[in-house]
């Protein structure tokens, strides 16, 4: 009778591994263009974006800081995304969402990566259409944490 017991919490013991807390507190999330294909726009300014830097805030607070790095990753409401695939285990990210766009087909925005305590890393690929062609952005993000309280 221990057995069934047993297996039960070896079953229950990487999903709580792979759920890693992260410290509560402000977090900043910068990516940086690798790659643009944006049809239309003039290849100086892509240029000139290549290399550039963006950084996101985001304030996680404890108990969304409790459910690991995933807790990053979740868009925000007015951006109406639909996140297809979120996996998040062994230290690795897989994520895909897509976001609607004003006109045409939505955005498909896939992570792929590594994370720990202290944040994560990955390769963010969207890709859409636009009117004038398909798009293609590439950016290497950046996760950690900057602070233990959130600025308001």
């Amino acid at each position: 009778m221990r057995h069934p017991v047993l297996l039960s919490a070896l079953l229950l013991l990487p999903a709580a591994a792979s759920a890693q807390a992260l410290p509560p507190g402000a977090w900043a999330i910068t990516s940086t263009a690798v790659e643009l294909v944006i049809p239309g726009a003039p290849g100086f300014i892509l240029r000139m974006m290549r290399g550039k830097s963006k950084t996101e805030r985001k304030c996680l607070p404890p108990e969304q800081a409790s459910s690991g790095v995933a807790a990053l990753f979740v868009p925000k409401p007015e951006a109406r995304c639909t996140v297809e695939r979120a996996q998040f285990a062994g230290g690795r990210i897989d994520h895909v969402m897509t976001c609607p766009q004003k006109k045409g087909a939505p955005m498909r925005i896939v992570r792929a990566g590594s994370y720990g305590a202290t944040g994560f890393t990955a390769r963010m690929t969207m890709t859409g259409e636009t009117d004038k062609g398909a798009m293609r952005i590439v950016a290497d993000q950046v996760a950690a944490r900057t602070g233990p309280v959130c600025k308001r």
